[in-house]
């Protein structure tokens, strides 16, 4: 691809690296084309965890806002289509999503890493809705995460004001599980992609889904999607393994099945 590095490691995690650095791998219409096709196709084989991250100590700036297009209101349209096919596609990974962030998530970068499962970042990272500075509103699912991540006054504040936060400031309101030192970002996020790439993949998935849907759902739907992954999960194999190694005293290795 030219504008992502798609790398498999053993055990089933795939790392993509956003790889535009001397633009801040800011999202150019290529990478948007092969973002769609990476998060389309992701886990259709024996992957279990996906880690994303940008190139040369930055994670995403953002759109890339100097690319020429044509201004039309129609061309736009069809173009944020485009672009709401790739969050889409990112929030249907059926398999847990890491963000490992340094540098800048600003914008479109911001959203992307807001819409992965986890979020990792450096004590030097800084995020912000940065799009009203831009004369924008906001995009790629930033108004429907938002409110759901920190409440909708908060959310408010960050999409109007377009304040850049520090990472530190992002971990206290709930955007970012864990701030790191740089020289431990790698390793943590390696440690936590191998527990879950080691984990039951079908329960992983099935939790995933119910969480990411949970909005939508009242109490009885939750109970009644958690009886049915629930009763899937006990006459897999996985169930039966995780029982067994337990009883043994040994670590449980996970098929899948």
């Amino acid at each position: 691809m030219e504008t992502l590095q798609l790398d498999h490691q053993t055990g089933g995690v795939a790392t993509l690296t956003l790889n535009r650095p001397e633009k801040m791998n800011a999202i150019n219409s290529t990478m948007w084309k092969e973002l769609l096709e990476v998060f389309s196709t992701f886990g259709q084989h024996d992957e279990r965890v996906l880690v994303i991250t940008g190139a040369k100590g930055e994670f995403c700036s953002g759109a890339d806002l100097s690319e020429k297009s044509d201004r039309g209101r129609t061309h736009q349209l069809d173009r944020m289509h485009d672009v709401s096919k790739v969050i889409l596609a990112l929030h249907q990974i059926s398999v847990p999503v890491i963000a490992k962030v340094d540098g800048v998530a600003v914008g479109g970068g911001c959203n992307l890493a807001l819409g992965c499962d986890l979020i990792v970042a450096s004590n030097r990272a800084r995020f912000s809705e940065i799009f009203t500075k831009r004369g924008l509103s906001v995009d790629c699912g930033g108004t429907w995460l938002l409110p759901r991540l920190v409440g909708m006054h908060k959310a408010k504040e960050l999409a109007l004001l377009a304040d850049v936060i520090t990472a530190e400031q992002a971990e206290r309101i709930g955007i970012v599980n864990r701030v790191l030192p740089v020289e431990e970002l790698d390793a943590f996020v390696d440690d936590w992609a191998a527990r879950l790439a080691s984990g039951p993949p079908l329960a992983l998935k099935m939790t995933k889904r119910m969480l990411t849907d949970t909005f939508s759902y009242s109490l009885n739907e939750a109970l009644d999607a958690e009886a049915m992954a629930q009763a899937v999960n006990f006459d897999a194999e996985d169930a039966k393994e995780a029982i067994a190694a337990f009883l043994e005293k040994r670590q449980p290795v996970f098929c899948g099945r």
